[in-house]
């Protein structure tokens, strides 16, 4: 490509550079500022104030100490089941492989709400306890950090199953064949071969769930009681008014999230690179005990059952009438009005139409925004490629609570010449929100997708005298539905079930569904929020369906 040509192609990626920067770091930047800041100037009073305060202490400590335990509780439930369904050969494996993911589609503030239902002081089976022990009072309270790490390991093990699974499938059956030949036991084969292979994998699946857990926020606000993170923190202190400590709250949470990515990523960078062999995987060994070819299914179907039973549980409450539920063991009445009012009363469907415009909005954008990066950075290997994928993963190092604090305070005035407009109180800000979350989502599909492109195919159209469009419409689009399949849904089904930047950006005439559910719950409405519940349950599972029957038609 000449240098005239180049030209045009250099200056879009500047021009997508700048406009990444304005929504993802001007706003972490701002949010700086204005913490060391007040109305005579600058002043470092908040900081002060935080550095003195031993409950800030506390909290950042207790979000760093669950974060850490969340991982060594996902992986010690995740690990083990992974191996199970992969290495061991027992009727039904199939289809338990397929359940023990399930938890994947239950959205943040949905599974935390379902965990209260089952498990909470009046859930199924603290009332079943009470009636079959003639108690008169609750036998538990699920509150505290023990609650918190209780849902956390819950909803985070699948991290660990997926990636562990998936690297399993992956490793060379020679390299473990190699090891027993050279006379190496099942334990020394584990430690100096298999784990080596399964590094990678375990590495992703732990910085994962650290993140998430840092940046939880449902489990900490329902069930955290005196329990308090830094997420709950910032909420709380904003709540009060005292903006200024909220923004050093911002800071130091996200100090603590980036020093985190950088010690996972020297842990990983550090680990031996070891391939994984284009062999195949070793065939699931069959139980040559007999008690266990009877215990082992029996014990795995009851873990399944165990794993499902808050799914249910919010299928079952559903359809529980107001009102009725009281101190029964289970629910005397039942019903589809929960459902119907849904449709029927416009002030219920307003935010289940509000959160599917909002989330398809920002889906089309990240997708966008992702597909430009991908053309830019990889396709064309503009000069500032390597900035923009950096930019567009950002958000991802950075906790929910931190973004929308940061938004909040970028588009919260009205200075069209500092980038800065009044956004914050009307119908785009949550949309933008959702967007910038969305970002490192589908930039990794899609940077992955694009880095997979046979550039022979496009050569080829070029040579039969397509031009640029369709080229992309008839050659690149086609290549990269698998991964605009996977990035678009994880960005959806995310941004349909988001709470955490939503409890902050919200009004009362753009409130999305995760607020209608916590509304509900406040009103003792429990059966129309179980009800919305199942409908985000329900879309989340279909949309990820979708999206493998699109990766397949792709592939």
């Amino acid at each position: 490509m000449t240098k005239h040509r180049r030209r045009p192609i250099e200056f879009a990626g500047w021009f997508l550079l700048a406009t990444l920067l304005w929504l993802v770091v001007y706003p972490i930047v701002l949010v700086l500022l204005e913490g060391l800041r007040d109305s005579g100037g600058w002043s470092a009073r908040a900081l002060a104030q935080f550095w003195d305060e031993p409950t800030e202490w506390r909290a950042l400590w207790s979000s760093l100490w669950l974060a850490v335990a969340s991982v060594a509780a996902a992986a010690v439930i995740g690990v083990p089941l992974a191996f199970l369904v992969t290495r061991v050969r027992f009727p039904g494996r199939r289809l338990v492989g397929a359940l023990l993911a399930l938890p994947a589609v239950l959205p943040p503030l949905v599974g935390v709400v379902a965990f209260l239902f089952l498990y909470g002081e009046s859930g199924f089976v603290a009332r079943l306890v009470r009636m079959v022990f003639g108690l008169t009072d609750a036998p538990w309270r699920l509150e505290g950090a023990g609650a918190v790490l209780i849902v956390h390991a819950y909803s985070m093990y699948v991290y660990f199953y997926l990636f562990t699974r998936a690297a399993l499938h992956s490793v060379d059956a020679s390299y473990l064949e190699a090891a027993q030949s050279l006379g190496a036991g099942t334990w020394r084969s584990w430690w100096r071969v298999q784990l080596p292979l399964l590094r990678p994998a375990l590495f992703g699946a732990a910085l994962l769930t650290f993140m998430t857990s840092l940046a939880s926020f449902s489990a900490p606000y329902i069930f955290g009681g005196g329990f308090k993170v830094m997420t709950t923190q910032i909420v709380t202190t904003r709540l009060n008014g005292d903006h200024r400590l909220a923004m050093v709250e911002t800071m130091a949470l996200t100090a603590m999230a980036l020093l985190a990515l950088v010690v996972f990523r020297r842990l990983d960078r550090n680990t031996p690179v070891r391939g994984g062999g284009k062999g195949v995987p070793p065939a699931p060994k069959p139980l040559r005990s007999r008690s266990l070819q009877i215990l082992l299914p029996l014990g795995t179907a009851a873990i399944t059952v165990l794993l499902l039973l808050p799914h249910a549980t919010l299928l079952l409450i559903s359809f529980v009438p107001r009102g009725t539920w009281t101190t029964q063991a289970l629910p005397p009445a039942y019903t589809t009005a929960n459902y119907a009012s849904l449709l029927a009363d416009p002030e219920r469907l307003r935010p289940l139409l509000t959160s599917f415009w909002m989330a398809s909005l920002a889906t089309i954008g990240a997708v966008a925004l992702a597909l430009a990066v991908g053309a830019l950075a990889v396709r064309n290997r503009v000069r500032v490629g390597g900035a923009l994928a950096s930019v567009l993963a950002l958000p991802w190092a950075v906790p929910g609570t931190v973004f929308a604090i940061a938004l909040a305070t970028a588009f919260s005035v009205d200075a069209p010449a500092a980038g800065r407009f009044v956004l914050v109180g009307t119908m785009w800000i949550l949309p933008l929100a959702y967007l910038v979350r969305s970002l490192p989502i589908t930039g990794r599909s899609l940077l992955a997708g694009f880095r997979q492109l046979d550039a022979s195919l496009s050569e080829a159209s070029a040579s039969l005298g397509a031009g640029t469009l369709r080229t992309w419409w008839r050659v690149l689009l086609p290549q990269l539905r698998p991964a605009l399949a996977a990035g678009a849904a994880l960005a959806f089904v995310t941004a349909l079930g988001d709470f955490v930047t939503s409890i902050i950006l919200y009004t009362f005439e753009t409130r999305p569904i995760s607020m209608e559910i916590l509304g509900s719950l406040r009103q003792s409405d429990v059966g129309v929020a179980a009800a919305y519940g199942v409908v985000l349950m329900t879309v989340s599972a279909a949309v990820f369906f979708l999206a493998g029957s699109g990766r397949q038609v792709g592939g």
